[in-house]
């Protein structure tokens, strides 16, 4: 069996075959659904799958990822089930497996790893134009990154996701790999925990070339730049954070923001020169 037909877990999938009815809960990939063309088959979804929004308005929610409404997923009688290690709990995926027969795990870590993804629902779903051509488009997009990454100097991020307590990210989340292909590298260095607790005590934040604020999952916003500011005596500035954060399609999307987002920068620094 092809590699391609293997999930996150090295779980061999079949195909679906002409009606399958898709329940998923991991918001970035009911996108990647959407963009496959498959939104017609996708009976269920969390509060969290925002995008597309004006497709997703008729589809019935489940609960949030990590709090699933087991007795709602039953009732639409999904044959698959779309789940990521990351953002859902193993005890509520173990017990929706009970009776959807067909549960697909996903794990990008960094940004290449969504070719994996593209295929693997392709091949599942048989939609392998659609896949190839979000492959396509995905090997674009990491050669711009990387254009870029070689062309502007490195620069170390500082890069908030959360307030009281403030909280960043580790270098082995997907975030801190899609900062990485464009030649930010986030702070701290360190894998473990994967979301720091910053302790503005510390005199190493003060590496930070930049802070980036998130707008999600906490909704920083243009007043929180001065405080932030403030803290760490550091130039802060807004992210768009499903840009950065979420897999599946958007990371096309998303490197090419950041790639655009670093010129940008490197512009306005030259200016100041």
């Amino acid at each position: 069996m092809p590699d391609l037909w293997r999930d996150a877990l090295g779980q061999i999938h079949q195909p679906a075959g002409p009606a399958p009815r898709i329940v998923s809960l991991v918001p970035s990939l009911t996108e990647l659904i959407c963009d496959l063309g498959l939104t017609e088959a996708l009976v269920g979804r969390t509060g969290f799958c925002i995008h597309p929004r004006e497709l997703l308005k008729p589809i019935p929610k489940v609960g949030g990822t990590k709090d699933v409404k087991l007795d709602v997923v039953r009732a639409l009688e999904p044959t698959h089930l779309i789940v990521n290690i990351d953002e859902n709990r193993r005890e509520t995926v173990d017990a929706l497996a009970a009776f959807v027969p067909n549960v697909i795990v996903t794990h990008p870590c960094v940004p290449a790893d969504n070719l994996g993804v593209y295929r693997l629902f392709g091949a599942i779903f048989s939609r392998v134009e659609h896949a190839q051509a979000l492959c396509l488009a995905l090997e674009e997009a990491l050669a711009e990154a990387e254009r870029a990454r070689q062309a502007l100097p490195a620069e170390k991020v500082l890069y908030l996701i959360w307030r009281e307590p403030w909280m960043t990210v580790s270098r082995a989340t997907y975030i801190a790999a899609m900062l990485g292909a464009v030649g930010w590298n986030s702070l701290p260095e360190s894998h473990e925990p994967r979301y720091p607790v910053v302790d503005w005590a510390d005199a190493a934040w003060r590496q930070a070339d930049r802070v980036l604020l998130s707008t999600e999952p906490y909704s920083f916003a243009e007043r929180h730049l001065a405080e932030v500011e403030d803290l760490c005596q550091r130039p802060a500035m807004l992210i768009d954070g499903e840009m950065v954060s979420w897999y599946g399609s958007r990371a096309v999307s998303g490197l090419r923001y950041l790639v655009q987002l670093r010129h940008a920068l490197a512009g306005e620094a030259g200016v100041q020169a």
